[in-house]
């Protein structure tokens, strides 16, 4: 069992940058795949972004790519996502996710933060 925490959500305007963190505690950090995802009101919680283990492998969804970066410190026990140009569409709730498999499918994801919201204004 791992315990997820996220923070550094907030509220800013657009074109600004955030950096979202998700502590880790409870088993090995460094044995999971980390995943970002985010849920706007009426949608679907879709992926944001994953890395691997040893954080070599990483993915982005195409409607982040270029503009926000995930990265890990398995010293730390912590994954962030680094939200650079942020655009109103970002608006969302981004939870922190955690799988013994790289892989972008939220379904598959066995432990999960609760979530921390961000709010882009224009």
């Amino acid at each position: 069992q791992v315990q997820l925490v996220e923070s550094g959500g907030g509220l800013v305007q657009a074109g600004a940058s955030l950096t979202l963190s998700c502590a880790a505690s409870g088993r090995t950090f460094s044995s999971y795949a980390m995943g970002w995802f985010r849920q706007a009101p009426g949608k679907e919680r879709e992926f944001v972004a994953a890395i691997s283990r040893n954080g070599i492998r990483i993915v982005y969804a195409d409607s982040v790519k270029g503009r926000f970066t995930i990265s890990r410190d398995n010293a730390k026990n912590t994954v962030y996502l680094q939200m650079n140009s942020l655009k109103s569409e970002d608006t969302a709730s981004y939870f922190c996710a955690a799988n013994d498999q790289f892989i972008t499918s939220a379904v598959h994801y066995d432990y999960w933060g609760q979530g921390t919201q961000v709010t882009v204004s224009s």
